[in-house]
C-alpha cells in the first residue's frame, strides 16, 4: 500500500535534511569510504526515514542509523546486527512478514507496527549531540502526531526513551520526566493516554554480552501487543 501523502511529504523532508553539519559530513564519509565487507554496495548515505504501517498501534523509537546498517541500507534496522537480533522476534510476535532485513526492496512489511529514531542520520559513535537530538526532533513531533491509531510507544534504549518523554513535554502534557525512570521493562501510562515500555536497544554491546536476550526482548513486544489488543 502507498503511504498517505502527510509521510510521503515528511519523509520527502527527512531525506533532504542538512540541518546537522556534523552528521551530514560523517554519513557521507562513511558513504564514501565504506566497510570492506560492503565495498561494491551503494551507500544510502542520507537521513533515514520511518519505515511501517501509518496505521500502526505499536511505535519503536530506536537511538539513530548504524553506520554500516541503516546509513548503507536506508531502512531502520536494516542490514545490521541490530537489525538481526530484532526482525526475527518481531516476526515470531507478529509484527513482521519475515524475520530478514537486507535492503529496502526485500519484500519486508510490518503490521501494526511502526519505526523511527530520535536522530535520522548517523552519529559518530552512535553518540548524537543535544542540539542534534533538538533539530531532528520537529520531524518526529509530526511523525507522532500522524500516527494517530499509536498506543504504545516501545523505546529501544534511554535515548530514545528520552526523546519520547521530550516529545509528551513539548506537547505540554508533562510538566516533569523525573518520575519516569529508564530501565528494561518499565512501562509507564502517559499522560497522552499512550503506554511507555522500555527495552535495552538491540545492540551488539547488549547482545553479545547478555545484557539483552532474546526471550527479554520478545517479552517486550509480546506486552506491547497485548497493550495494543487491550
Amino acid at each position: 500500500m502507498p503511504n498517505p501523502s502527510w509521510l510521503t511529504q515528511l519523509n520527502a523532508e527527512v531525506i533532504a535534511c542538512t540541518r546537522c553539519p556534523r552528521l551530514v559530513e560523517y554519513r557521507e564519509k562513511i558513504a564514501r569510504e565504506k566497510r570492506r565487507a560492503y565495498r561494491d554496495c551503494k551507500y544510502w548515505g542520507r537521513p533515514v526515514p520511518g519505515f511501517g504501517d501509518p496505521n500502526a498501534r505499536v511505535l519503536v523509537l530506536g537511538l539513530a542509523p548504524g553506520a554500516h546498517g541503516s546509513n548503507r541500507t536506508g531502512r531502520p534496522f536494516t542490514g545490521d546486527a541490530s537489525g538481526k537480533f530484532m526482525y526475527p522476534v518481531l516476526h515470531e510476535t507478529g509484527f513482521a512478514s519475515q524475520p530478514d532485513a537486507f535492503e529496502r526492496n526485500d519484500g519486508l512489511q510490518l503490521k501494526d507496527l511502526y519505526i523511527t529514531a530520535a536522530v535520522r542520520c548517523a552519529p559518530p559513535d552512535n553518540k548524537p549531540l543535544p542540539q542534534e537530538l533538538a533539530n531532528c526532533a520537529p520531524y518526529l513531533d509530526r511523525e507522532v502526531d500522524s500516527l494517530t491509531q499509536i498506543k504504545v510507544v516501545v523505546a529501544l534504549g534511554k535515548i530514545g526513551f528520552d526523546a519520547y518523554l521530550n516529545y509528551v513535554r513539548r506537547r505540554a502534557q508533562l510538566a516533569s520526566k523525573k518520575p519516569y525512570l529508564f530501565q528494561h521493562g518499565a512501562n509507564y501510562k502517559m499522560p497522552d493516554g499512550k503506554t511507555l515500555l522500555a527495552s535495552y536497544h538491540p545492540s551488539n554491546q547488549n547482545t553479545q554480552t547478555g545484557k539483552l536476550t532474546r526471550p527479554m526482548f520478545v517479552s517486550i513486544f509480546k506486552e506491547a501487543a497485548r497493550i495494543a489488543d487491550s
